[in-house]
């Protein structure tokens, strides 16, 4: 891929803002050399490792990547025998941390994150390492009390021994008779000895050791000799503190020694995780999707937004190309629009064959070229101090010489800066070139003579960026099928130019060209009115689904209605059938006499 393209396309700042998402500077390497590739397989495999990362990413709640440092040169030490700084073995046991931490939160049970998942099982861990560096290094400069069972009797022996000479001092600087000797009533230290701050005329004073004197010779820092003994051993203990220091220093670096190469193996994979979340981090700060892959030349980008333009200000963009044409010309007004959708169809192309999800709708499909080439704005002509006609046919050619059938071209005002008419011509020349060959272009251009090329041309297709003649403002949505009418005349009228010289500007006109923008201004005007249609009848449409939903709803209430009185209805109709039943069954139950009762005592006549 040409680095001019990257650098004109801005590929170059989407990397800048990859990097501030990693945590680590061997990260940011990766990212700093990022390049796109021209390999369907790879570009398949990087997309589908950002978007495991980004599946992650959700799943977790955030990046699991912690700091790590490049630590090669002091493996490389400590395999060699060397002893390692407490630094040194921090930022070991930092990597051994963000090791142990991405394995445990990235290899899991998932099934959705294959790629994500084979890469952290390969980091190896060495959690007895990593808890003795933890265990021993506070700091760069402090080494812990129990890093060693002798170096915690060792401190123990120096806090008592400094606690016996503090008391000592302290009874003497708050004794008033010994206070006038002093220049403060201070306590300090001077190489490593505990020290007053005597006056010089009263050097003779105090018995002890002079260990400095002040720059000015007025006070003199004596040790006094009933601490001398209690320092001579606090001094010993600092000396055998060292020693013991050097000791746990040396074995934690023989430790890491025989893990040096698997652990050299870890920091590689950890960059490669920690891009893989950068670019997941990014896709998610620019609502990003990954887009469909192809090797056919096809782009369709849907809703697709410029990454470095304000979120708030960007417009959508809408663009295909390499289905049902390979050649796009693409006319509009200044400023409306037309260099930035030519920087988004190039910079998408770049990001996705970078593995790079890109800001646009799901639906997008971009393809994989073998490289990207594009001419726009005066970067060479500044460079070389050419003119500007000069510094683009100069870049145009190195084009030509380098193009394939497999590229996409972007042009930006292909033509200009010389004679209309001869530029015209060249510009057709150029793409009738590039369309012979089948390669992706899209040009964007002033020249009518393209839009009648466009449209008399297979595989040519006309593009425009509309422009709202009522406010004088483009829209910056991009229309294809339509070819940009010139708004010169209405711009004109509209600023106040006096009607007689618009008139008299019209008759210099051909009668082609007035012809053809009639044609122009007719398709537009179908064109809108064909939009308005379509908006009506969505709006119809989802009158019609309102209305729908609304008397199904209701349908639905009155057929629940209609259950539960059936339902009550039932439910009445056996309880009358229960009582009924109830009530003939104490009808029909005997009155309690005997049988026959009523004829006993009769006399039969």
């Amino acid at each position: 891929m040409n680095e001019r393209s990257l650098r004109v396309l801005e590929f170059t700042k989407i990397r800048a803002q990859l990097a501030q998402y990693c945590v680590s500077d061997m990260g940011r390497a990766l990212c700093d050399a990022l390049t796109p590739s021209n390999r369907l397989e790879d570009v398949l495999r990087m997309q589908r490792e950002t978007e495991e990362a980004h599946s992650l990413l959700s799943y977790l709640g955030g990046t699991p990547m912690l700091s790590f440092s490049d630590v090669h040169a002091s493996l490389h030490l400590a395999q060699i025998g060397s002893s390692l700084s407490p630094r040194a073995l921090m930022e070991i046991g930092a990597s051994l941390r963000a090791a142990r931490t991405a394995r445990e939160a990235i290899v899991t049970d998932r099934q959705d994150t294959p790629l994500m998942s084979a890469n952290a099982s390969r980091l190896s861990t060495f959690k007895a390492i990593e808890q003795a560096i933890s265990d021993a290094i506070i700091s760069e400069d402090e080494i812990a009390d129990r890093a060693s069972n002798e170096l915690f009797q060792i401190r123990r022996k120096m806090r008592a021994c400094n606690e016996r000479v503090r008391e000592r001092l302290n009874g003497m600087i708050h004794n008033p008779n010994f206070q006038k000797y002093l220049q403060d009533a201070i306590i300090t230290m001077r190489a490593d000895r505990y020290v007053l701050p005597v006056r010089q005329e009263y050097r003779s004073m105090v018995p002890g050791i002079v260990h400095d004197q002040s720059s000015t010779g007025a006070t003199v820092f004596i040790e006094p000799m009933s601490v001398v003994e209690i320092g001579n051993e606090l001094k010993q203990l600092i000396s055998a503190e060292k020693v013991e220091i050097e000791k746990i220093l040396r074995t934690l670096s023989a430790q890491i020694a025989p893990e040096a190469d698997a652990i050299s193996d870890n920091l590689a994979i950890l960059a490669q995780l920690d891009f893989a979340f950068a670019k997941a981090s990014l896709a998610k700060q620019m609502n990003g999707c990954m887009p469909k892959i192809n090797h056919e030349g096809r782009l369709n980008i849907v809703r697709g937004r410029h990454p470095l333009i304000d979120p708030q200000k960007v417009v959508p963009l809408d663009i295909r190309l390499g289905s049902d044409f390979t050649t796009l010309i693409i006319t509009g007004p200044n400023t409306g629009g037309k260099t930035v959708t030519l920087k988004t169809t190039g910079l998408f192309t770049l990001m996705a064959q970078s593995g790079l999800q890109i800001p646009a709708e799901y639906g997008t499909e971009l393809a994989v070229f073998d490289d990207v080439f594009a001419d726009i704005g005066d970067e060479q002509s500044i460079e070389q101090s050419l003119s500007t006609f000069s510094g683009h046919m100069t870049n145009i050619v190195s084009i030509l010489q380098n193009v394939t059938p497999d590229s996409l071209v972007l042009f930006d005002e292909l033509g200009a800066g010389t004679d209309p008419t001869e530029g015209a011509a060249l510009a057709q020349a150029v793409l009738s070139t590039l369309l012979d060959m089948h390669t992706r272009t899209v040009a964007t251009t002033h020249y009518s003579e393209l839009k009648e090329y466009a449209l008399t041309t297979p595989n040519v297709e006309n593009a425009s960026v509309e422009f709202d003649v009522a406010t004088l403002r483009p829209t910056y949505r991009l229309s294809i099928g339509i070819p940009g009418k010139s708004n010169a005349f209405e711009i004109s009228r509209k600023l106040g130019l006096p009607e007689f010289i618009i008139g008299r500007a019209k008759e210099l006109l051909s009668k082609e060209q007035v012809r053809f923008e009639d044609v122009i201004a007719n398709a537009e005007y179908h064109r809108q009115v064909a939009k308005k249609e379509r908006e009506l009848a969505e709006q119809a449409r989802n009158e019609m689904i309102s209305i729908r939903d609304q008397a199904e709803a209701e349908r639905k209430k009155l057929e629940d209605q209609r259950e539960k009185s059936i339902r009550k209805a039932k439910e009445e109709a056996k309880r009358a059938g229960e009582a009924r039943k109830a009530q003939a069954s104490l009808d029909n139950r005997p009155s309690g006499k005997a049988p026959g009762a009523g004829r006993r005592g009769v006399v039969r006549l």
